[in-house]
Protein backbone atom coordinates (compact mmCIF):
# COMPACT_ATOMS: atom_id res chain seq x y z
CA UNK A 1 0.00 0.00 0.00
CA UNK A 2 2.87 2.34 1.13
CA UNK A 3 4.74 1.67 -2.19
CA UNK A 4 1.86 1.80 -4.67
CA UNK A 5 1.11 5.64 -2.55
CA UNK A 6 4.74 6.28 -3.44
CA UNK A 7 4.41 5.81 -6.77
CA UNK A 8 1.20 7.70 -7.54
CA UNK A 9 3.06 10.73 -5.97
CA UNK A 10 6.15 10.25 -8.07
CA UNK A 11 4.06 9.70 -11.10
CA UNK A 12 1.71 13.05 -9.94
CA UNK A 13 5.18 14.82 -9.88
CA UNK A 14 6.42 13.91 -13.28
CA UNK A 15 2.76 15.31 -14.57
CA UNK A 16 3.26 18.12 -12.71
CA UNK A 17 6.93 18.92 -14.50
CA UNK A 18 5.72 18.39 -17.60
CA UNK A 19 2.56 20.62 -17.39
CA UNK A 20 5.61 23.27 -15.97
CA UNK A 21 7.29 22.74 -19.23
CA UNK A 22 4.57 22.42 -21.24
CA UNK A 23 2.28 25.83 -19.78
CA UNK A 24 4.35 27.42 -17.30
CA UNK A 25 6.74 30.05 -17.27
CA UNK A 26 9.99 30.41 -15.82
CA UNK A 27 10.48 32.40 -12.60
CA UNK A 28 12.84 34.80 -14.18
CA UNK A 29 11.98 37.05 -15.32
CA UNK A 30 8.03 36.63 -15.16
CA UNK A 31 7.59 35.74 -11.71
CA UNK A 32 10.16 38.25 -10.38
CA UNK A 33 8.85 41.06 -12.54
CA UNK A 34 5.01 40.34 -10.93
CA UNK A 35 6.79 40.03 -7.54
CA UNK A 36 8.25 43.59 -7.73
CA UNK A 37 5.17 45.17 -9.33
CA UNK A 38 3.51 44.47 -6.18
CA UNK A 39 5.94 45.50 -4.09
CA UNK A 40 6.31 48.55 -5.99
CA UNK A 41 2.66 48.76 -5.64
CA UNK A 42 2.52 48.25 -1.24
CA UNK A 43 5.64 50.81 -1.35
CA UNK A 44 3.61 53.13 -2.79
CA UNK A 45 0.24 52.64 -1.18
CA UNK A 46 2.80 53.91 2.13
CA UNK A 47 3.80 56.60 1.08
CA UNK A 48 0.95 57.38 0.14
CA UNK A 49 -1.19 57.33 3.30
CA UNK A 50 2.05 58.32 4.87
CA UNK A 51 1.58 61.67 2.64
CA UNK A 52 -1.98 61.77 3.40
CA UNK A 53 -1.25 61.72 7.11
CA UNK A 54 1.29 64.17 7.03
CA UNK A 55 0.05 66.96 4.84
CA UNK A 56 -3.97 66.53 5.71
CA UNK A 57 -2.98 67.11 9.75
CA UNK A 58 -1.11 69.83 11.67
CA UNK A 59 0.69 70.05 14.84
CA UNK A 60 -1.58 68.23 17.72
CA UNK A 61 -4.63 69.66 17.53
CA UNK A 62 -5.72 69.10 14.24
CA UNK A 63 -6.22 65.13 13.11
CA UNK A 64 -6.31 65.33 9.59
CA UNK A 65 -7.56 62.11 8.11
CA UNK A 66 -5.45 59.69 9.36
CA UNK A 67 -4.46 61.38 12.49
CA UNK A 68 -2.44 64.14 14.10
CA UNK A 69 1.62 64.51 13.81
CA UNK A 70 1.94 64.25 17.53
CA UNK A 71 -0.03 63.97 21.08
CA UNK A 72 0.83 65.21 24.23
CA UNK A 73 4.23 64.33 25.60
CA UNK A 74 4.26 60.79 27.66
CA UNK A 75 4.20 61.17 31.46
CA UNK A 76 6.85 58.55 33.14
CA UNK A 77 5.28 59.35 36.22
CA UNK A 78 1.28 58.28 35.04
CA UNK A 79 -0.13 55.32 37.41
CA UNK A 80 -2.88 55.21 34.93
CA UNK A 81 -1.18 53.77 31.34
CA UNK A 82 -2.25 50.78 30.56
CA UNK A 83 0.08 48.91 27.88
CA UNK A 84 -1.59 46.89 25.36
CA UNK A 85 -0.11 45.04 22.08
CA UNK A 86 -0.59 45.84 18.55
CA UNK A 87 -4.05 44.80 16.98
CA UNK A 88 -2.41 41.68 15.24
CA UNK A 89 -1.65 40.38 19.03
CA UNK A 90 -5.24 41.04 20.37
CA UNK A 91 -5.85 37.51 19.37
CA UNK A 92 -2.73 36.79 22.08
CA UNK A 93 -3.81 39.02 24.12
CA UNK A 94 -6.82 37.93 25.07
CA UNK A 95 -5.84 34.37 25.63
CA UNK A 96 -4.17 35.32 28.41
CA UNK A 97 -7.38 36.16 30.15
CA UNK A 98 -8.79 32.79 29.53
CA UNK A 99 -5.53 31.13 30.77
CA UNK A 100 -4.59 32.25 33.91
CA UNK A 101 -1.32 32.31 35.88
CA UNK A 102 0.09 30.20 36.79
CA UNK A 103 -2.17 27.07 36.33
CA UNK A 104 -2.98 27.04 32.68
CA UNK A 105 -1.09 30.54 31.36
CA UNK A 106 1.19 28.09 29.41
CA UNK A 107 -1.16 26.82 27.19
CA UNK A 108 -2.19 30.21 26.10
CA UNK A 109 1.28 31.32 25.50
CA UNK A 110 2.91 28.48 24.28
CA UNK A 111 0.88 25.52 24.11
CA UNK A 112 -1.64 26.77 21.45
CA UNK A 113 0.11 29.21 19.21
CA UNK A 114 2.52 26.40 18.86
CA UNK A 115 0.37 23.55 17.94
CA UNK A 116 -1.46 25.79 15.57
CA UNK A 117 1.70 26.41 14.24
CA UNK A 118 2.91 22.97 13.76
CA UNK A 119 -0.16 21.82 12.09
CA UNK A 120 0.39 24.81 9.71
CA UNK A 121 3.86 23.68 9.02
CA UNK A 122 3.35 20.10 8.42
CA UNK A 123 -0.41 20.31 6.17
CA UNK A 124 1.49 20.66 2.98
CA UNK A 125 3.07 17.27 3.60
CA UNK A 126 -0.01 15.52 4.97
CA UNK A 127 -2.61 17.27 2.47
CA UNK A 128 -0.93 16.33 -1.13
CA UNK A 129 -4.26 15.67 -3.16
CA UNK A 130 -4.20 18.27 -6.52
CA UNK A 131 -8.11 18.57 -6.13
CA UNK A 132 -8.50 22.64 -5.11
CA UNK A 133 -11.69 22.73 -5.48
CA UNK A 134 -13.73 24.42 -2.68
CA UNK A 135 -16.96 21.86 -2.77
CA UNK A 136 -14.64 18.99 -2.80
CA UNK A 137 -12.63 20.23 0.37
CA UNK A 138 -14.98 20.02 2.76
CA UNK A 139 -12.95 20.00 5.93
CA UNK A 140 -10.46 22.24 4.73
CA UNK A 141 -13.63 24.67 4.38
CA UNK A 142 -14.74 24.04 7.79
CA UNK A 143 -11.17 24.06 9.42
CA UNK A 144 -10.65 27.87 7.37
CA UNK A 145 -14.20 29.24 8.60
CA UNK A 146 -13.14 28.41 12.09
CA UNK A 147 -10.02 29.72 12.27
CA UNK A 148 -11.24 32.85 11.00
CA UNK A 149 -14.29 32.72 13.31
CA UNK A 150 -12.04 31.82 16.50
CA UNK A 151 -9.07 35.08 15.62
CA UNK A 152 -11.88 37.73 14.73
CA UNK A 153 -13.50 36.60 18.12
CA UNK A 154 -10.16 36.87 19.99
CA UNK A 155 -9.32 39.67 18.57
CA UNK A 156 -12.68 41.69 18.74
CA UNK A 157 -12.76 40.77 22.64
CA UNK A 158 -8.99 41.24 23.16
CA UNK A 159 -9.50 44.95 21.55
CA UNK A 160 -12.42 45.84 23.42
CA UNK A 161 -11.31 44.07 26.85
CA UNK A 162 -11.42 47.17 29.77
CA UNK A 163 -8.21 47.32 32.32
CA UNK A 164 -8.04 48.56 35.27
CA UNK A 165 -7.56 52.35 35.02
CA UNK A 166 -6.85 53.90 37.91
CA UNK A 167 -9.62 56.71 37.81
CA UNK A 168 -12.13 53.71 37.38
CA UNK A 169 -11.00 52.30 40.67
CA UNK A 170 -10.37 55.54 42.58
CA UNK A 171 -14.46 55.81 41.84
CA UNK A 172 -14.89 52.42 43.89
CA UNK A 173 -12.89 53.47 46.72
CA UNK A 174 -16.14 54.20 48.72
CA UNK A 175 -17.95 51.26 47.92
CA UNK A 176 -14.83 49.19 49.16
CA UNK A 177 -14.97 51.18 51.62
CA UNK A 178 -18.29 50.26 52.59
CA UNK A 179 -18.21 46.94 51.82
CA UNK A 180 -14.99 46.10 54.12
CA UNK A 181 -16.51 48.65 56.78
CA UNK A 182 -13.60 50.80 56.70
CA UNK A 183 -15.28 54.20 55.62
CA UNK A 184 -14.64 55.54 59.51
CA UNK A 185 -10.90 54.81 59.38
CA UNK A 186 -9.55 57.92 57.66
CA UNK A 187 -6.33 56.44 56.82
CA UNK A 188 -8.01 53.39 55.23
CA UNK A 189 -9.32 55.42 52.86
CA UNK A 190 -6.67 57.36 51.66
CA UNK A 191 -4.28 54.13 51.81
CA UNK A 192 -7.42 52.60 49.67
CA UNK A 193 -7.38 56.06 47.12
CA UNK A 194 -3.48 55.71 46.99
CA UNK A 195 -3.89 51.92 46.10
CA UNK A 196 -6.24 52.72 43.11
CA UNK A 197 -4.08 55.65 41.78
CA UNK A 198 0.03 53.89 41.91
CA UNK A 199 -1.09 51.03 39.81
CA UNK A 200 -1.62 48.23 41.97
CA UNK A 201 -4.74 46.92 40.34
CA UNK A 202 -2.52 46.09 37.13
CA UNK A 203 -2.02 43.08 39.34
CA UNK A 204 -4.01 42.54 42.38
CA UNK A 205 -7.69 41.88 42.63
CA UNK A 206 -9.79 43.83 45.26
CA UNK A 207 -13.43 43.11 45.28
CA UNK A 208 -14.00 42.11 41.59
CA UNK A 209 -11.85 45.46 40.47
CA UNK A 210 -8.30 44.72 38.84
CA UNK A 211 -6.60 42.22 37.41
CA UNK A 212 -4.76 38.92 38.02
CA UNK A 213 -1.21 38.93 36.80
CA UNK A 214 2.04 37.28 37.35
CA UNK A 215 0.71 34.84 40.22
CA UNK A 216 -0.31 38.18 42.21
CA UNK A 217 -2.77 37.05 44.74
CA UNK A 218 -5.91 38.42 45.60
CA UNK A 219 -6.02 41.33 48.39
CA UNK A 220 -9.94 41.66 49.31
CA UNK A 221 -9.21 39.60 52.35
CA UNK A 222 -5.47 40.10 52.77
CA UNK A 223 -5.89 41.66 56.30
CA UNK A 224 -7.64 38.50 57.69
CA UNK A 225 -4.27 37.76 57.94
CA UNK A 226 -3.47 39.29 61.70
CA UNK A 227 -0.70 41.54 60.23
CA UNK A 228 -0.06 45.11 60.86
CA UNK A 229 -0.23 47.82 59.23
CA UNK A 230 3.83 48.61 59.33
CA UNK A 231 3.85 44.84 58.22
CA UNK A 232 2.12 45.43 55.12
CA UNK A 233 4.06 48.86 54.62
CA UNK A 234 7.07 47.18 54.72
CA UNK A 235 6.22 44.43 52.13
CA UNK A 236 5.13 46.87 49.70
CA UNK A 237 8.23 49.10 50.44
CA UNK A 238 10.36 46.11 49.36
CA UNK A 239 8.76 43.39 48.59
CA UNK A 240 12.13 40.96 47.99
CA UNK A 241 13.25 41.52 51.54
CA UNK A 242 10.02 39.10 52.34
CA UNK A 243 11.02 36.53 49.32
CA UNK A 244 8.93 38.11 46.73
CA UNK A 245 10.90 39.15 44.10
CA UNK A 246 8.84 39.69 41.36
CA UNK A 247 6.50 42.56 42.95
CA UNK A 248 8.97 45.65 42.26
CA UNK A 249 9.39 47.78 45.17
CA UNK A 250 7.19 50.88 46.02
CA UNK A 251 9.71 52.40 48.59
CA UNK A 252 9.25 55.70 46.30
CA UNK A 253 5.78 56.09 47.71
CA UNK A 254 7.39 57.76 50.75
CA UNK A 255 6.54 56.34 54.45
CA UNK A 256 3.51 58.62 54.96
CA UNK A 257 2.04 56.81 51.78
CA UNK A 258 3.17 53.47 52.82
CA UNK A 259 1.53 53.91 55.94
CA UNK A 260 -1.80 54.68 54.55
CA UNK A 261 -1.39 51.57 52.03
CA UNK A 262 -0.61 49.44 55.23
CA UNK A 263 -3.53 50.52 56.96
CA UNK A 264 -5.89 49.91 54.17
CA UNK A 265 -4.82 46.64 53.53
CA UNK A 266 -4.80 45.67 57.05
CA UNK A 267 -8.56 46.76 57.23
CA UNK A 268 -9.24 44.72 54.02
CA UNK A 269 -10.62 41.63 56.31
CA UNK A 270 -13.34 40.81 53.36
CA UNK A 271 -16.42 42.16 52.81
CA UNK A 272 -18.75 42.21 55.92
CA UNK A 273 -22.05 41.61 53.40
Amino acid sequence: MASRRIQERRAQHQRYKKDVEREGKAFFPHAMFHDTVMSLVVVGVIIGLTCVWYFTAEGSDDPGWLGPHYTEEADPGTTNFVPRPDWFFYFLFYLLRIFKWPDTVVLGTVGIPNILLAILIALPFIDVRRERRLSRRPVAIVAAVVVVLAMGTLTYRGATAREALGSELLEAVPVWAARQGFEDNAKAVEGAEIYAQVGCGQCHIYLGSGSSNLGAPELSDIGASGRSPQYFADYVANPAQFGNEVMPPFAGLGAENLERLGEFLAASKGPKE
